[in-house]
């Protein structure tokens, strides 16, 4: 249930290959559909045009380019976020972007069900 935000490592193998493979790094899962919750009081406001992309049914991917602005959003996530496990979601995803940040070989991918 909810939208997992996968980092996953960019892998290039060899001159013959043209796309890089994609390797799991780190998880935040959303069992409980709090990161759903935090985007659904946050969607439309003009403030998270990124996040606002989000599909709970399918996939978003961001790309170590758009690390500052997510984290940008990320704080208006963490202004909604009313019980602790909303503001632990939140700070795990910012850890997530902050590793976007140091390196560009990563991305994150928010995966829906």
């Amino acid at each position: 249930m909810g939208v997992d935000a996968v980092l996953y490592r960019l892998v290039r193998t060899g001159p013959g290959h043209r796309r890089p493979s994609c390797v799991p790094a780190a998880l935040v899962a959303d069992p409980d559909d709090v990161l759903l919750e935090l985007l659904k009081r946050v969607k439309g406001g003009g403030r998270t045009p990124l996040l606002d992309r989000v599909d709970p049914l399918g996939e978003l991917v961001v790309g170590a380019e758009a690390a500052p602005q997510l984290l940008v959003e990320l704080r208006c996530l963490a202004e909604v976020a009313r019980e602790p496990a909303e503001a632990d979601q939140v700070r795990q995803l910012v850890l997530l972007a902050r590793r976007c940040l140091r390196t560009s070989d990563v991305e994150i991918r928010f995966e829906g069900d």
